[in-house]
């Protein structure tokens, strides 16, 4: 147990497969431009033969987050289940080594690691398809004390509530929580999770949650809202502190009364889209633990998805804030 960790993320387990392809290639896999589709393990065994060469990392959201806020200097650990296997093995290693504590050792049965093919396309775009494997197997007994520390904050993913006992591992980190000084962060996941769990969300907003990240579509589906405007009125009625990412339009940050309109940083050319969001949390978070003000937080945040989309992968680097530049806020 890790007393002086700042963040535990708790998610979907996944590795990330990256690989360039053309748009003919989606065409011969059936696979929709920007889509993300789940599929079985003979399916995904299926694509993977059909790419060509492929980068492989740790990932999944909160998994992509954590590596970020690790890389930059913060203190990170890790709950997510994989297998005892070559990508469970890759996965733990990458984490490892940027310094997260992975607290849940490679199951040795059960179903093999989860993995994501990311096919990127000439211009930038990102098609997903997604074998969970592993991942479905997260439950309550991973979540304990022991595994958990007294992190300062816990991240959970909204994905984990898709899964077969994602609520009762969720339950118990709320408990955790409760138990010490820990407050619980939520990123949204994506438009469609927040429509399935909307009111399971809401509860954990009124009574749990004290940040939650996601952008502009995600909002206005949670608080079943027409624009931004409006969702941003429905935030200012919680207690809570809601970082919304807008694409090239940056970032609005909203904590009751006060809201923070962040602009986008200027970018050169989008390579590859995979993780912006990912990357903005991993900055926000950096800065929130750091005891930065609201403004700086979405100054990181923004600056970070500027530089994640001008490269290949999810990932921050480490001299990622030796480049940021504050005096704009």
């Amino acid at each position: 147990m890790i007393a002086s960790t700042q963040v535990l993320g708790i998610s979907n387990a996944i590795v990330d497969v990256l690989a360039h392809v053309d748009e003919e290639f989606l065409a011969r896999i059936d696979a929709p431009k920007g889509s993300m589709v789940l599929v079985d393990a003979d399916r995904a065994q299926e694509v993977y033969g059909m790419m060509g060469p492929a980068t492989e990392m740790s990932g999944g959201s909160v998994a992509n987050t954590i590596a970020g806020f690790a890389n930059i200097g913060g203190r990170a650990a890790y709950i997510g289940r994989v297998a005892d296997d070559q990508l469970g093995r890759i996965f733990r290693h990458d984490m490892q080594s940027l310094g997260v504590d992975v607290r849940l050792e490679a199951a040795k049965d059960g179903a093999p690691t989860a993995r994501c093919y990311i096919l990127i396309t000439p211009d930038g775009q990102r098609t997903m398809q997604t074998y969970l494997g592993a991942c479905l197997e997260l439950n309550e007994s991973d979540v304990t004390e022991r595994t958990a520390g007294k992190p300062e904050i816990i991240l959970l993913e909204g994905y984990v509530w898709d899964t077969p006992h994602g609520q009762a591992a969720l339950n118990a980190a709320f408990r955790i929580a409760d138990r010490g000084d820990t407050g619980i962060a939520l990123s949204l996941s994506d438009a469609d999770c927040v429509a399935r769990h909307r009111l399971g969300f809401l509860d954990a907003i009124t009574n749990q949650v004290k940040l939650v990240i996601g952008d502009d579509s995600e909002f206005i589906r949670l608080f079943e809202v027409d624009t931004l405007e409006e969702a941003i009125k429905k935030a200012a009625e919680y207690d809570c502190v809601f970082a919304m990412t807008r694409s090239e339009k940056g970032s609005v940050i909203v904590n009751g009364d006060e809201t923070v309109a962040q602009k986008a940083y200027p970018v050169d050319e989008v390579i590859d889209t995979t993780g912006a969001g990912d990357a903005f949390a991993a900055a926000f978070l950096f800065g929130w633990v750091s005891d930065k003000s609201l403004q700086e937080c979405a100054d990181l945040g923004s600056f970070a998805g500027a530089t994640v989309i001008q490269q290949v992968g999810a990932r921050l680097e480490k001299d990622f804030l030796k480049n940021a530049d504050l005096s704009r806020s």
